[in-house]
């Protein structure tokens, strides 16, 4: 049986995880300096996810094609 296209999943489509294993938290933890080795697991204190925005391109054509006129003159 074949897969539909519109179910594949494509490299953009890839969102960011909202939820940290034990081992991410326990990590993040202990770079925020609020966990010990003493420290239990259970209770454990809330870690927000850092959130990854992306920046948009800037359009560089106009410069570019300027670029190449001139370069052409010569």
């Amino acid at each position: 049986m074949t897969l539909d296209k519109s179910l594949k999943v494509r490299a953009g489509g890839i969102k960011s995880r909202n939820v940290m294993t034990r081992a991410e938290r326990v990590k993040r933890l202990q770079d925020l300096d609020k966990w010990t080795e003493s420290s239990v697991v259970m209770g454990m204190a809330k870690v927000r996810v850092p959130k990854v925005s992306l920046k948009k391109k800037k359009k560089v054509k106009k410069e570019d094609e300027a670029d190449d006129k001139k370069k052409k003159k010569k």
